[in-house]
Parts: C-alpha cells; structure tokens; sequence
C-alpha cells in the first residue's frame, strides 16, 4: 500500500468506506463535466467503483494533511497504446483553483518515475483550460490534437494531448 506525502496533501488508496466523500465529486455533474465516466446517481455507484479498485496501487485519493478530509483523486497508469504513463486527476469543485491538482499530479508522476516510468502522456477536453494548466505546470509540452468520449460513448470531447520524457 502506497502513500505518497506532499505539502498539503496525503495520496492513499481509496475503500468503499470513502464513499460519501467520493461522491461529493463522482456525483457532481460540474466536477464531471469533462470526465470520461458518466456522474454517478448515489454512493453505491460509488462504493462499487471504489470496490473495483481495490489492489489497483495506481489509484489513490487526495487528503488534506490539516483536515484529513478527501477532497479528490487521481491516478497514473500505462496505456500501451500511448506506450506512456497517464496521469488524471479529479477534485471536489470547493477545492478548484488552489494548486491541489498540479501538487497531486506532481506527486503521481514522481510515483511513477520512482517506479521506472520515463514516458508520460496527458490529455484534457480542450475546453478545460484549468487541466491543461495544470498540464503546463507539470512540465507537459502541447503533442496533438484529437479526441476522447465517455466511456460509455454519450459524448465526444475535442482534446488537447500532451508528452513528457523524464531522464
């Protein structure tokens, strides 16, 4: 089990008992707005989500060390046909627009480069100028364009990806 420590933030790995504060976000059609997984319709989507990553060390949650509240996750994992790691991240709207996401996605991408990742990947909905900030602030450079949907194909988002090489 992997925890990970920043200046304000612990990442842990998630259980089914995070679920209420998990909701506060998978649940939030704003927080959702540009995710690739449908908003959830209450705490047992979530706790079943939660329970599908169990033993999934690349996943984890976003706690702020003085509150010891969950306010987000994130995770970083292999896509082959990247042949790179992919960060993502997600966070609770109330805590939008105070360096959470970039602190978290440094955190996860030192994680992985610990654990012998050099090649990175990102990408966000265009339109989410706040993610790719947040992109920018990791050290990303601008790839390509195209395109991502849901997972479940109701909607399509024009995407901005990004690349990272680490020595």
């Amino acid at each position: 089990m992997s925890l990970i420590e920043t200046e304000r933030l612990i990442l842990r790995p998630m259980t089914e008992a995070d679920g209420e504060a998990v909701f506060q976000w998978t649940g939030d059609p704003a927080v959702n707005r540009y995710m690739p997984y449908p908003v959830h319709k209450n705490v047992e989507e979530t706790k079943d989500w939660l329970r599908s990553l169990q033993g999934k060390e690349e996943e984890f949650g976003f706690c702020q060390k003085e509150t010891g509240q969950l306010i987000g996750a994130g995770s970083i994992k292999y896509r082959e046909e990247f042949d790179a790691w992919e960060v993502g991240y997600n966070l609770r709207k109330d805590c939008w627009g105070k360096g959470y996401a970039t602190e978290a996605a440094r955190a996860l991408l030192q994680w992985a480069y610990e654990h012998g990742a050099r090649r990175f990947m990102a990408r966000h909905a265009t339109a989410n100028v706040a993610s790719g900030n947040v992109l920018k602030k990791c050290g990303y450079q601008f790839s390509h364009l195209g395109q991502y949907s849901r997972y479940d194909g109701s909607e399509t988002f024009d995407a901005t990806y990004y690349t990272m090489e680490m020595e």
